[in-house]
């Protein structure tokens, strides 16, 4: 990390000199910026900068998206952005001439996985040529979307020194991967500490004070660009390989006849050395079930095979799989097939109280269960354009099964006598939401994740 050396020089210099290097430590000016990409990293960045007082445009290629925001209404149903879009002035565009008048630009577009896994930069590529066409004199571009480490020095830089651009002169290249969690009421675009690493220590001061200037938290100096890549992939990494380990626990616990929450609870009373991860019908979301394949990747290259990685990959993409064999091992015990009996799906999206589909277990265990010839009702309250039922009673009429596939509100509180009138027979809580002993109280058979 750079010395920050405001702190250390203070008792060595005169105190008028110490006040001016104070204020001028403080942070910029308001600057005229450009998030590229508006969705669920974007669009709160974009707010979030505007309400700190900097001039921003927003720049995306889908038209409807725009014209939402245009009208102060967030298209992305989140409660920071639904308090505080209407707020600032925020100008949508899908025209990249703007970028001409900014100071900043900042990539925020999606970099997901082929069908094969492997890493898509092509929308990284796209809007850095974008920002090149574009580009003022001295901008500052930083990346925010995830990227495996080397993708700044080996893609991004290469395309603007193709364009005779050259870094530290015509323009400064920082990477600050994004970290944002949907839904969390208490960590947002707002407080999260980030960290940031450029390719010149101009770059890397410019970057950290713009953001100091957004964001409520610490903001880290990494040492070079490439850790910067590092340490997102790092964080979803270790959340992945943790709950691949609780999965694979569960799985084995199931055999032996031991409730894994209940083991789990046990050993976090460990005041140390103990950080619990719970197990579930799958991983979803656009962070932890793709980017450990970022670096399974890109080690490849260079010679190092992940073992680890791909193997807590694979454990966690047998999940949505293995909630169908527990359904199918419940309904056997109330001599009920699979084919042909109405199963109702609770839930679409991947995470608890949000409306994102990406990478959602619930679309998987939808596709098995139709494998197997079940007749598939699906109901989500915070997607009621992709779901087959309008209600929660419309999707339990009619069904023998539940399939909890997301732990939204509405499902944790359940009404149980409702769902035993309806005639319900089997439940199988992939979220472990339920209070087990109350669903069997009801003569309904259940079956968790792992209990």
């Amino acid at each position: 990390m750079l010395p920050r050396f405001a702190l250390p020089y203070k008792r060595r210099l005169p105190k008028f000199l110490v006040n001016i290097f104070c204020m001028q430590s403080k942070g910029p000016e308001a600057k005229t910026v450009c998030v590229i990409g508006l969705g669920y990293v974007g669009l709160p960045l974009a707010v979030q900068c505007a309400l700190k007082g900097h001039v921003v445009y927003g720049l995306d290629s889908d038209q409807a998206k725009i014209d939402v925001i245009n009208s102060g209404k967030s298209p992305i149903d989140e409660e920071f952005l639904t308090e505080n879009l209407g707020k600032v002035k925020l100008q949508a565009t899908s025209n990249p001439a703007v970028l001409k008048e900014c100071d900043i630009s900042i990539i925020c577009v999606p970099t997901p996985v082929d069908e094969n896994f492997y890493p898509d930069l092509g929308p990284v590529k796209e809007a850095t040529k974008t920002v090149i066409a574009n580009l003022k004199k001295g901008q500052l571009v930083v990346v925010e979307s995830t990227i495996n480490p080397g993708v700044c020095e080996e893609i991004v830089e290469p395309l603007f020194k193709e364009a005779g651009l050259a870094v530290g002169q015509d323009y400064e290249l920082a990477h600050c991967p994004e970290r944002i969690n949907p839904g969390d009421p208490k960590w947002n675009v707002t407080n999260i500490p980030r960290v940031i690493g450029s390719f010149t220590s101009r770059g890397l001061e410019e970057a950290a004070l713009f953001y100091e200037s957004v964001i409520d938290a610490p903001i880290m100096r990494m040492k070079s660009i490439r850790e910067a890549e590092a340490v997102k992939i790092v964080e979803n990494s270790f959340r992945d390989v943790n709950i691949a380990f609780v999965n694979e626990l569960a799985k084995s616990f199931d055999k032996l006849g031991i409730d894994i929450v209940d083991v789990i609870r046990g050993a976090s009373t460990k005041p140390f050395a103990f950080m619990p991860h719970f197990p579930s019908r799958g991983v979803g979301g656009h962070c932890i079930p793709v980017d450990p394949y970022y670096l399974i990747e890109r080690a490849k290259t260079s010679g190092f095979d992940h073992e680890f990685l791909k193997i807590a990959r694979k454990v966690n993409n047998s999940m949505p799989e293995y909630t169908v064999e527990l359904l199918q091992d419940t309904l056997n015990k109330v001599k009920l097939p699979m084919n042909g009996t109405r199963v109702a799906l609770l839930g679409l999206s991947y995470k608890d109280n949000v409306a994102d589909l990406r990478e959602s277990p619930a679309l998987k265990i939808i596709k098995h269960l139709g494998r197997h010839g079940c007749e598939v009702i699906t109901f989500d309250p915070y997607l009621l354009e992709k779901s087959a039922a309008r209600t929660l009673d419309e999707a339990l009429s009619g069904s023998a099964a539940i399939v909890v596939a997301t732990g939204h509100k509405q499902f944790r509180t359940l009404d149980l006598d409702t769902a035993r009138k309806h005639g319900i027979k089997v439940i199988v809580d992939g979220l472990n939401c339920l209070d087990r002993a109350e669903v069997e109280k009801r003569g309904i058979l259940y079956k968790g994740i792992g209990r």
